[in-house]
C-alpha cells in the first residue's frame, strides 16, 4: 500500500532586510511585489553556486492572460517597473539586520519566445545576489497565502507580521516609518499624511484583509506621546483553523484584471494604481460595469474607459461585492460558535436596509456616469427621456419641468438616472444578487 505525500506550501525565505522596503524611486504595486516574490521563489529553487542569472517559463512566474504580443507588454511594464525602482532594505526589529543596501528590484530582465513557448531571464544586484538566495536571517512565507491578498499594504503587512508568528508582535516603529512601506511609495510622497487618514484608509483595512484570508491574526497597538500616536507595532497570533488552498506550487500571479484593462485600452499603470487604492475586488466590479458601458453605444460610445473607471470607482465605495471564499469560511466558522441567531424580522429589517443602501448607491454611480456624457449625448438621451414619459403617459408637470429647466431638476432627476440606467444596465439593474447583499467586515 502507497501513501499521497502531503502537499507542502510554497514557500520563500526572505531576508528580514527585505521584508520591509522602501522605494526610494518609482512605486511598488501589489502585481509587482508578488511577482518579486515568485521570482525570488523560482531563483532560490534554482540557485547553485557561481550562478548569476535565473530562468523560468513565462506560465510559471505569471497567469490570466494569453501570451500574445498585446499582452507581453504587460509582462514588459512589469519587469521595466521592477528594474526602475530603487529601493532600501531594512528590519523591521532594531539590532537585527544591521546591514543596509540600496539597489533596484532587479538588475535586469529579458523575455525570449523558443518553439511557442515564452521564457523569462533575470538577475539580482552583486551586493544582494548571495543574501537573497542563501539568507542568514529570513522569514518563512507562503506564497499562496500572499496571492489571496488583493491590496499593497495588506501583502507587506502581512510580509512584515508572519515571522514574529513565534514572538507574538512585532517591533515598535515610528508610525511615519510603516506609511512608506505599507503604501509602497517614497516617503517624500507621503510628507503631508495625516495618521487619522493613514489608519483609516490603509492600516484597518489591510488588518481586516490579513485577518479574513491568511493564516495569521493581526491587530494593531498604538502609542502615544502625550494626545498623538507616536509609534505603531502589531501583535501577531497564528490561527488554528486556516484551509489554504493549492499548496502543491507556487501559484502564479494572476494578471488576469490588467490583461482585461488592457483589452479595452486603459493604461497599465494607471490601472494599477486604481487596483493599489480599491483592491481588486472594487475594482473587478467596476471594471464589469465599464465593460458593460462599452457594448452600448447609447447614448454615444464610450471614449475614455480610464476616466469612466475612476468615476465608478469613485461612486461604489459603499457598493457590496461578493467576499472571497475564505471570508465567507471564517463568517461560517463565527456563525457556528454564535449562541442563537438573530428574531427574523431583524434579518428581514437589516436585508431591506442593505437592498436600500445598495440601490441608493448604484443609483449614485449611473448618475456620475450620466454627468460624463457630454452635452449633446444628455441632450439626445433628455428627448428620449421626454419621447418615454409621453409614452407612458407620465403627470405632465414632469415632462414641464424637464423641458424647462433640464433633466436636472429635483423632481425629474431621479426619474432621469432611473431611465438612463434601465437603458445601459438593463431592466433589473436596481436588483442586487445574493451576493452582492453579502457585507464583508
Amino acid at each position: 500500500m502507497t501513501f499521497a505525500r502531503p502537499q507542502q506550501p510554497a514557500i520563500v525565505r526572505k531576508p528580514v532586510e527585505t521584508l520591509s522596503l522602501v522605494p526610494t524611486s518609482g512605486k511598488v504595486t501589489v502585481l509587482g511585489r508578488k511577482t518579486w516574490n515568485v521570482l525570488l521563489h523560482l531563483a532560490q529553487d534554482q540557485a547553485i553556486e557561481g550562478q548569476d542569472t535565473y530562468r523560468a517559463t513565462l506560465a510559471d512566474v505569471v497567469a490570466g492572460i494569453d501570451f500574445n504580443s498585446r499582452n507581453l507588454s504587460i509582462i514588459k511594464g512589469h519587469l521595466r517597473a521592477l528594474m526602475a525602482t530603487t529601493v532600501e532594505w531594512q528590519s523591521p526589529t532594531a539590532g537585527e539586520g544591521e546591514r543596509w543596501d540600496g539597489c533596484s528590484m532587479l538588475a535586469h530582465a529579458s523575455l525570449e519566445t523558443v518553439r511557442g513557448q515564452t521564457w523569462v531571464e533575470w538577475s539580482y544586484a552583486p551586493n544582494v545576489r548571495g543574501e537573497l538566495l542563501n539568507p542568514n536571517i529570513f522569514a518563512r512565507l507562503n506564497l499562496n497565502v500572499i496571492s489571496e491578498l488583493r491590496t499593497i499594504a495588506a501583502v507587506a503587512l502581512y510580509e512584515s507580521c508572519a515571522r514574529y508568528k513565534a514572538v507574538g508582535q512585532t517591533g515598535r516603529k515610528p508610525w511615519r516609518w510603516w506609511a512608506p512601506v505599507l503604501l509602497g511609495r517614497p516617503d517624500d510622497d507621503l510628507q503631508k499624511l495625516d495618521y487619522r487618514f493613514f489608519k483609516r484608509d490603509t492600516l484597518r483595512p489591510a488588518i481586516a484583509e490579513i485577518n479574513a484570508v491568511s493564516d495569521i491574526e493581526v491587530d494593531l497597538l498604538e502609542h502615544k506621546q502625550g494626545r498623538f500616536v507616536n509609534e505603531l507595532q502589531f501583535t501577531v497570533k497564528e490561527k488554528r483553523r486556516h484551509a489554504a488552498r493549492d499548496l502543491a506550487s507556487t501559484k502564479p500571479v494572476n494578471l488576469a484584471l490588467v490583461g482585461r484593462a488592457a483589452a479595452i485600452d486603459i493604461d497599465q499603470a494607471k490601472f494599477e494604481r486604481l487596483l493599489d487604492e480599491y483592491g481588486e475586488d472594487l475594482v473587478t466590479h467596476a471594471l464589469e460595469a465599464v465593460e458593460r458601458r462599452m457594448q452600448s453605444a447609447f447614448p454615444e460610445p464610450l471614449r475614455d474607459p480610464h476616466r469612466f473607471l475612476k468615476t465608478v470607482l469613485a461612486n461604489t465605495g459603499s457598493i457590496q461585492v461578493e467576499p472571497m471564499p475564505a471570508i465567507r469560511e471564517e463568517k461560517a466558522i463565527a456563525v457556528e460558535s454564535a449562541p442563537s441567531p438573530p428574531p427574523l424580522r431583524a434579518i428581514e429589517a437589516q436585508d431591506d436596509r442593505e437592498r436600500r443602501n445598495w440601490i441608493e448607491a448604484r443609483r449614485r454611480t449611473v448618475a456620475a456616469q450620466l454627468e460624463l456624457l457630454n452635452e449633446q449625448a444628455q441632450a439626445d438621451l433628455q428627448e428620449a427621456f421626454a419621447q418615454e414619459l409621453i409614452r407612458t403617459d407620465t403627470h405632465p408637470s414632469i415632462l414641464k419641468r424637464l423641458k424647462q429647466s433640464g433633466w436636472r431638476h429635483q423632481i425629474v432627476r431621479h426619474l432621469m438616472v432611473d431611465f438612463y440606467a434601465s437603458q445601459t444596465l438593463g431592466p433589473d439593474w436596481d436588483q442586487p444578487t445574493a451576493n452582492q447583499l453579502l457585507v464583508t467586515d
